[in-house]
């Protein structure tokens, strides 16, 4: 039986600690606003999907905030860099019974909903699906078996991840599709130049 999850990676909302490159420009407290505007965006595109969805804080669970405990089960992200806390991400829920993942954040103004269960599509088919974002990295990742050599001598917030990433898929020889190359908003030439149109 085919059981799917979106995890959905997010930082706790605190001025200084979201988007730092984007404040390093604009200040932290406008850098906040804008994060805090994407995370609303990413709750309007998931919260209706027919999949379970599970939000991984950085630092510590919010019972009362934006992510709504009826639509998302709420736990907290664990490792020493990014690669390490979405392969524990993911390895939690493949022994939580799911076989069809994608891990999403909270940075892509242009992702929607349909593009999010396209990914879910292609797992029926491809061992793996990319989101390829246009700095370099990746918006979306697709897996439906355990791939902890996927998380590995990964160079993560550089303009590589992807290319490195497609080449681990080819290394291990497992079957990738791409989605449509996407712009996530990281500093201030992101959000001036993204299609982003704030709801």
């Amino acid at each position: 039986m085919t059981k799917q999850a979106l995890l959905i990676f997010t930082k706790n909302a605190e001025a200084g600690k979201v988007k730092t490159r984007l404040a390093a420009t604009i200040g932290n407290d406008d850098a906040l606003l804008v994060y805090k505007q994407l995370v609303e965006h990413t709750i309007r595109i998931t919260k209706s999907l027919p999949v379970d969805k599970i939000i991984f804080y950085s630092d510590f669970i919010l019972d009362e905030d934006v992510w709504n405990s009826n639509h998302y089960l709420k736990l907290v992200q664990n490792g020493k860099d990014l690669g390490e806390r979405m392969n524990t991400a993911f390895s939690s829920a493949f022994k939580n019974g799911y076989n069809r993942m994608v891990i999403i954040g909270t940075d892509c103004p242009e992702l929607n909903a349909e593009i999010i269960m396209n990914a879910f599509a292609y797992l029926n088919k491809y061992d793996v699906v990319i989101g390829p974002a246009q700095d370099g990295g990746y918006y979306l990742l697709g897996l439906k078996h355990p791939c902890p050599e996927m998380f590995e001598d990964i160079h993560w917030s550089t303009d590589t991840v992807f290319h490195e990433t497609v080449k681990k898929c080819v290394a291990l020889q497992l079957s990738y599709a791409l989605l449509p190359v996407l712009n996530d908003i990281d500093d201030e030439m992101d959000l001036l130049t993204s299609k982003w149109q704030k709801e």
